[in-house]
C-alpha cells in the first residue's frame, strides 16, 4: 500500500482508478462509486487451490462460485442445427457437474483434464444432472507457482493461500472483483485510521490500511481473521458514533419543558384510575416525566409486551403536556387503530376530562364537514389530543402548540413521516415512540442508538394467559374440522373469535404487505378473507353465527362499522387480515385462528395472538400451517407456540431471520447496509463499541479532534443513510 504520490484515497472515484468500463460495470452491479465502496465489498468466504467444492450441495437456480477439478472435456456437433457443444465435466472427488458451452469450440483446447479452477454461473438441471451453462471461470495456472511441480513448502503455500470469493453477479464475477481490488490496493495511498489510537491498541486491532490489505489479499487464514475482527469493530464503532452524534445534536435543540401542575389533568386522571399501575409502568412513566421536564426534546422508545399498557403510559405523558398548555399528536398506522385509540382514550379519560381535552380524530376518510371541524379544533388548540393516521402530516394540518408526538407501532412509519409531524411544532416537540414488537438489545443499540429505550415487560394482574397450539391438517386431517368446532364451542359460551388470513383475495395481499411464497415450494394458494368468509358462512358448525370481514381495502366507514359491531358483540367471528394485528382491544374475544401461519413472521404471530386474552376469560390461539415439520417456516410457528414471552421470541426471530431482514431500511443497500457486523451474534462487540464511541462523542461531539473518524462517519452514513437509521 505504497505510492502515496498517486493521491488515491477512499473517496477517489473508481472511474479515475479502474477506467470507465470497469467502473460502470461495478456501479451497475453493486452501486459502487468510490474506492471506499469497492474496498468495503468484503469476501464472503475464502477458497484454496488445493480444495474442492462439494458439488452435491449446490442449490438449483442460484448463482454460485465454486472450486473444481476438470475430469473430462468433450466436443460434439449439435444434432438439430449447425454449431458445436463443448461439455466439461468437473468433480469434487465424488460428485460431478457439467459445464456447457455452445458454439465455443476453442474451449476444448483451453480446458484440459486435471486442471483446477474457479467456476461461476447459475445452477440448472438437465436430464437430472446439475450443470452450469456458459459459466465464467478462471483456471489455476501452475506457472504462477513454479515450485508447484517440484513440491515442497512453496507448493504447499501456493495450494493453501486463501483465495477471496466475493459476492458476485452474472455480469461481474468474483475474480473480476478481486482483480479490480488488487489494482486499487496497489494505487492506494496511506489510509487514515477511523479508530482513535488508544481504542485500536487497547483491543489489539490492525491499522485500517493493513486490515484492508489483509482481508482482500491474505497470505494466511490468520491474516483475514485479524482483518475481519478489526473491520467488524470499526463498522460497529463508526455506526455507534453516528447514532450518538445524532443524539447529541438533538439535545442541542431547544424544547419547552412540560411539567404537570398540581390539581391538573394528570393528577385528576391518576386519582380516578380504578387500578394501580404496574411497577414497570411507574418506572417508565418516571423516565418520561424526567424527559419532559428538560429543556431539550425527549426522544424515547418504549417497547412493551402485547397488552402491557404502553398506551396508558403515553396517555399520561399527553396529560402532562396538556397541563403545560400544549397539544399531543398520536400517529397510528391504520384507520382501524386510530379509531380504536380514540374510543379507548375517551373511555379511560371519563366524560369530564374527555370534554375538557376534546380528543379528536383526523384521518383521510373523514367527511368534509368532520374534517373541517377537526382541523379547526387542532389549529385553535381546543383539541389537546389529536389522533390520526398519515393525514396528520398534511400541509393543511396546523397545531396551536404541539408539545408531544407519539408514534404508535413505529416500524410502520419512516423517519420522514415522523419528522414531518415534528416540524409542525413552533419549537421541537418531545417524541415518544411505541412498539409492541420486543427488540433484542443488540438491535436496539444498532437501530435505535439515538433514542433512550424503556421496556415494559410486566403485564397487568388478572390476565388468564393464552393456550397456543400448532394445527397441521396435512399431518392430521381431522384437525381441520376440529378448528371450527372449537370456535363454535367458544361461541356457545358467548365469546368471539378472530380468523386471520394472509390475503384479501387469492392473489391480493393487505396494503403495504407483500404476499410471501408458499413455504418449501408448495403450490397452495394463501388463505384469503374472501374465500374463508364464504366457507365459514356455509359451515354447519357455525350455523347462525354472525360472521363479518375486515381488511384494509374496505371503505373507512365500513371498517369502523364492522369493528364497532365486533366490539359490541354483534359479530361472533371476524375474518380479517393483519389490519387487526395491533391495538384492537376486544376483551370478549377468546379465540385467535391464524390460517397459513407459516406465511407470517414470529413477531407478527405474537402480535396477532395478543388480540385475545385481553379480558378475564381463558384464551386460545390456533396456528394453522401446512409447512413441513422440519422446515424453517414450521420452526417459526413452533417457536411462537412454545412461549408467550415476546422478548424470548424476539431473540428467536433474530436467530431465524436472514441478517438483511433484521434492520429493515438500514439494510436497504448502498452505504448504510451492514457489511461484516451481525447483530444476531455481535452483541458484546456492539456494546463495547458503543461505550468507546460514547467516550469520544462526549469529549468531542463534532469530532474535530478525530478527522478520520468524522470522514468515516460521513462516508459510511451520508445524509440519506443517517435518516434511514431511525426509519424502522
Amino acid at each position: 500500500m505504497t505510492t502515496p504520490e498517486t493521491g488515491v484515497g477512499l473517496d477517489s472515484k473508481l472511474s479515475n482508478v479502474l477506467g470507465g468500463r470497469t467502473a460502470t460495470a461495478l456501479s451497475k452491479a453493486f452501486a459502487m462509486v468510490t474506492v471506499g465502496d469497492l474496498l468495503s465489498h468484503y469476501p464472503r468466504r475464502y477458497a484454496r487451490r488445493g480444495e474442492l467444492t462439494a458439488l452435491d450441495e449446490l442449490p438449483l437456480d442460484e448463482m454460485v462460485t465454486i472450486v473444481g477439478e476438470v475430469r473430462d472435456v468433450q466436443k460434439r456437433a449439435m444434432k438439430q442445427r449447425n454449431g458445436s457443444i463443448v461439455e466439461v465435466t468437473i468433480t469434487d472427488g465424488s460428485g460431478l457437474l457439467t459445464l456447457t458451452f455452445f458454439n465455443q469450440a476453442w474451449r476444448a483446447d483451453a480446458i484440459k483434464r486435471g486442471m483446477r479452477g474457479i467456476f461461476a454461473g447459475k445452477v440448472s438441471s438437465y436430464k437430472g444432472h446439475r450443470q452450469l451453462a456458459h459459466p465464467d471461470f478462471q483456471l489455476f495456472d501452475a506457472d504462477d507457482a513454479p515450485a508447484l511441480l517440484a513440491g515442497g513448502p512453496a507448493a504447499e503455500r501456493w495450494l493453501n493461500t486463501p483465495i477471496p470469493i466475493y459476492p458476485a453477479t452474472s455480469t461481474v464475477a468474483s475474480w473480476q472483483i478481486q482483480k479490480s481490488i488488487g489494482v486499487v490496493l496497489d494505487s492506494l495511498g496511506p489510509v487514515p485510521d477511523p479508530l482513535p489510537e488508544d481504542v485500536r491498541t487497547s483491543r489489539r486491532l490492525l491499522t485500517h490500511g493493513r486490515a484492508l490489505e489483509h482481508i482482500h489479499r491474505p497470505e494466511t487464514d490468520a491474516d483475514w481473521r485479524a482483518a475481519r475482527d478489526t473491520l467488524r469493530f470499526t463498522e460497529a464503532f463508526v455506526l455507534q458514533t453516528a447514532l450518538l452524534q445524532q443524539r447529541a445534536e438533538a439535545r442541542n435543540e431547544p424544547a419547552v419543558p412540560r411539567v404537570p401542575k398540581p390539581g391538573g389533568y394528570l393528577e385528576r386522571f391518576d386519582a380516578a384510575l380504578p387500578f394501580r399501575l404496574t411497577s414497570d409502568q411507574e418506572t417508565v412513566g418516571a423516565d418520561i416525566a424526567a424527559d419532559l421536564a428538560r429543556s431539550w426534546p425527549m426522544n424515547r422508545l418504549v417497547q412493551g409486551e402485547v397488552g402491557s399498557g404502553k398506551t396508558l403510559v403515553a396517555l399520561r405523558a399527553m396529560l402532562a403536556v396538556a397541563d403545560s398548555g400544549g397539544q399531543s399528536a398520536l400517529l397510528a398506522p391504520t384507520e382501524v387503530l386510530a379509531a380504536q385509540h380514540l374510543r379507548s382514550i375517551v373511555h379511560v379519560l371519563g366524560p369530564d376530562l374527555a370534554a375538557e381535552l376534546m380528543p379528536t380524530l383526523l384521518t383521510g376518510q373523514l367527511a368534509t364537514a368532520e374534517r373541517r371541524k377537526a382541523l379547526l379544533r387542532t389549529v385553535t388548540g381546543q383539541a389537546r389530543i389529536v389522533i390520526g393516521t398519515h393525514a396528520l402530516l398534511g400541509d393543511r394540518v396546523d397545531f396551536f402548540d404541539l408539545g408531544l408526538v407519539v408514534v404508535d407501532e413505529q416500524h410502520r412509519f419512516g423517519v420522514e413521516q415522523r419528522e414531518a409531524l415534528r416540524q409542525k411544532g413552533a419549537t421541537p416537540p418531545h417524541v415518544l415512540v411505541l412498539t409492541a414488537t420486543p427488540i433484542p438489545r443488540t438491535v436496539a443499540m444498532t437501530v435505535f442508538g439515538d433514542l433512550e429505550v424503556s421496556t415494559i415487560q410486566e403485564l397487568p394482574a388478572g390476565r388468564p394467559g393464552i393456550a397456543t397450539f400448532v394445527v397441521a391438517p396435512a399431518e392430521r386431517p381431522a384437525w381441520e374440522t376440529r378448528i371450527w368446532e372449537r370456535v363454535a364451542e367458544e361461541r356457545a359460551l358467548g365469546r368471539q373469535a378472530f380468523v386471520v388470513c394472509p390475503a384479501i383475495a387469492a392473489s391480493e395481499g393487505e396494503e403495504g404487505e407483500e404476499l410471501e411464497a408458499a413455504p418449501e415450494g408448495g403450490a397452495r394458494p394463501p388463505a384469503s378473507v374472501e374465500t374463508v368468509l364464504a366457507q365459514l358462512r356455509t359451515n354447519p358448525a357455525l350455523a347462525g353465527a354472525g360472521i363479518a370481514a375486515l381488511h384494509g381495502r374496505m371503505p373507512s366507514e365500513e371498517k369502523d362499522r364492522v369493528m364497532l359491531q365486533f366490539a359490541a358483540g354483534a359479530v361472533d367471528v371476524l375474518v380479517a387480515t393483519t389490519v387487526i394485528e395491533v391495538g384492537v382491544d376486544v376483551p370478549n374475544a377468546s379465540v385467535m385462528v391464524v390460517l397459513d401461519a407459516d406465511r407470517f413472521g414470529v413477531s407478527q404471530l405474537h402480535q396477532l395472538r395478543g388480540r385475545v386474552g385481553r379480558g378475564t376469560i381463558p384464551a386460545l390461539c390456533l396456528l394453522v400451517t401446512y409447512a413441513e415439520a422440519d422446515s424453517v417456516a414450521r420452526e417459526r410457528v413452533d417457536a411462537v407456540a412454545a412461549t408467550l414471552d415476546g422478548f424470548e421470541l424476539a431473540q428467536v426471530d433474530l436467530d431465524l431471520r436472514r441478517e438483511g431482514d433484521v434492520l429493515g431500511s438500514l439494510q436497504s443497500g448502498g452505504r448504510s447496509s451492514l457489511r461484516l457486523l451481525r447483530v444476531a451474534s455481535d452483541g458484546a462487540l456492539i456494546a463495547d463499541a458503543r461505550v468507546a464511541a460514547g467516550h469520544v462523542v462526549d469529549s468531542d461531539p463534532s469530532l474535530a479532534e478525530f478527522p478520520a473518524l468524522g470522514s468515516a462517519v460521513a462516508r459510511r452514513l451520508d445524509d440519506t443513510a443517517r435518516a434511514s437509521l431511525t426509519k424502522n
